[in-house]
Order: C-alpha cells, then structure tokens, then sequence
C-alpha cells in the first residue's frame, strides 16, 4: 500500500476496524499538516506575494526546535485555518481533537469586529491564553516581522500600503503585543521578538 486511503475508500476495500487502525497511525502533526495544505493551497501572503502554506510551516518549525509537542505544532500548522479559510471548528475538533481547537480559536481574530477592536480582543484573549497558545501567538508573530523586514528591503515604503490600517497601526499593534507578552510571559521567544519589534521601527 502506498498511502493512507481515505476512510470512505479504505472501507470499500478492508473492514471498518482495519480502516480505523489505519487512520489512527497518520500522526496529529501529518494531519494538520495535510488540513493546512488543502486549507489554504490557493492563498497567498499579502506581504509578498509567496504561497501561504510557508508561513505556518515556519511557525510551526520554530516551535518544533524548541521542543513543544504535537498538540502545540499542530495548532502552529493549522493557527490561520478558522480565521482565513472556510474550515469549520466542529471539523477541526473532529479531526485534531480539543487542544488543538482550544489553541486556534485563541488566536483566531474575530472579523466581526473593526480593525482596532478585534486587534485589542487578541491582545488580551493571547494574555488570558495558555503556554501554548502564547508559543503560537509570538511565533506567528516572528514570521510576520521576519517577513516584513524582508518585503521592506525589497519594496522599500511600498510594503506599508500592504496593511490595512498603515505603517503607524502595524508599530502600535506590534508593540502593544510585546507589552503583552512581557507582562505575562517569561520565555526566550520574547527577546526574539523584541529585537525584531526593535528593527520594525528603524524601517522608513
């Protein structure tokens, strides 16, 4: 066999118990990631242009290196799936169970809400959030400003019209963020993002 069928093919072929079994040995991080592949294989990211399934890869490798678990790299792959794709929570509790789920919709914005509301209910829904869901927040963040710096060498002032509300609300918003997180986490990953909040505010 050269894959996992998919249960509705595989239980044309095999017994449900076999079919079952089968499911079960494609890992929580192999099925976030195949989520987040299909989820957003047609987006791309607004900063420059690139394939957006980079972005949560990249996330999701940070924390890989620092050694948080499946739950927490799967919820890394899939952080952006609620909030930019039509993929349900029930699907995604169904799929990669409650933790997973608990740590997306925490950094899920809600789009109901203006720009400047919903940025400051994420503010303080990250705050209130576990370990786990900071570690997905500060590293979805990381990326954004690693890209950020790299689309300003390339497009110089030009990225700031990318950004809904401008270059002044991209630095409010970065910097209430690393309030945030000094005030209510100790963790290496803070100082990373200080520096590179530092180097946002050097740009033109």
């Amino acid at each position: 066999m050269t894959g996992i069928l998919s249960p509705n093919k595989c239980e044309k072929k095999f017994s449900e118990k076999f079919c079952k079994n089968m499911t079960k040995k494609i890992g929580l991080v192999e099925k976030a990631a195949r989520i987040m592949a299909v989820a957003h294989e047609k987006q791309t990211r607004k900063s420059d242009g690139s394939p957006f399934i980079v972005h949560p890869v990249m996330v999701a490798l940070k924390l890989v290196k620092l050694g948080f678990g499946d739950s927490v790299i799967a919820a890394a792959l899939t952080h952006d799936v609620l909030e930019d794709t039509d993929f349900s929570e029930e699907k995604m509790r169904e799929k990669l169970g409650e933790d997973v789920l608990k740590i997306v919709k925490t950094v899920t914005e809600d789009k109901s809400l203006a720009w400047e509301d919903r940025k400051q209910k994420y503010i303080e829904t990250v705050r209130n959030g576990s370990e786990e869901t900071k570690a997905v927040s500060i590293s979805d963040k990381i990326h954004n400003l690693e890209n950020l710096l790299d689309a300003h060498a390339q497009m110089g002032t030009n990225i700031w019209e990318k950004f809904n509300r401008g270059k002044e609300k991209k630095r409010w918003f970065e910097h209430a963020m690393l309030d945030m997180f000094r005030e209510s986490w100790k963790h290496p990953l803070v100082d990373e993002y200080a520096e590179l909040v530092a180097w946002m505010d050097k740009l033109q």
